[in-house]
């Protein structure tokens, strides 16, 4: 159950701002779904335009590393950060954007690993290698 109320495309309509954002959503994704995350934003206008603005400059605009890689970071990190929300919501983009399923055995395989490793080491205080850091 949310904490915060979902607003209706009723509600969206009435508030101009966010009407703004929601119609830029739906340009940007191409789409006339917007998902709940952006709906329980809403609240609060001026977060959703801020954290709306900031995904599409990381997310969407063009970089050196492609689409399907963002998303499946994403991924990564919301496990990482236990996020159900966002594992779920990145997990539909990054197979949109044409992750296989084998692709994906692999991302889970390797955030095992690494969730692994990283609890390992940390809990032997192993000392970075001189080699690894940056001169």
């Amino acid at each position: 159950m949310a904490t915060t109320k979902l607003l209706s495309d009723a509600e969206v309509d009435k508030i101009p701002a966010v009407k703004a954002v929601f119609d830029d959503i739906r340009a940007t994704r191409k789409s006339d779904f917007v998902n709940n995350f952006w709906r329980g934003l809403a609240n609060d206008p001026a977060a959703l335009k801020r954290v709306w603005e900031q995904l599409k400059a990381v997310m969407v605009a063009d970089s050196a590393i492609d689409p399907l890689t963002k998303e499946m970071i994403y991924i990564a990190v919301s496990v990482a950060n236990g996020c159900s929300y966002c594992i779920h919501s990145h997990t539909a983009a990054a197979r949109a954007k044409g992750m296989t399923d084998a692709q994906h055995g692999e991302l889970v395989s390797i955030i095992g690993l690494a969730a692994q490793t990283n609890h390992l080491v940390t809990s032997l205080q192993i000392p970075v290698d001189p080699q690894f850091e940056v001169k």
